[in-house]
């Protein structure tokens, strides 16, 4: 069943990890994306998809100022 903000199904979350780094991937609902914490890149899930893109990943160092 998916996860109702997300529309992913939540074992398809469990089983991806990070394209770059190969490391475990957070969810955010709030924001709905994936966080890799190693890469410090945000992948963005749209419409249930989660974008595994390093072009699209969002990086978490410009959003701390860093």
């Amino acid at each position: 069943m998916p996860d109702h903000k997300s529309g992913v199904d939540p074992k398809l979350l469990e089983s991806l990890v990070c394209p770059l780094t190969k490391s475990p991937l957070r969810y955010d609902a709030e924001k709905g994306e994936l966080i890799s914490d190693e890469a410090r890149l945000a992948y963005p899930i749209r419409d249930g998809v989660p974008i595994m893109l390093r072009d699209v990943a969002r990086s978490l160092d410009d959003e701390e100022g860093g």
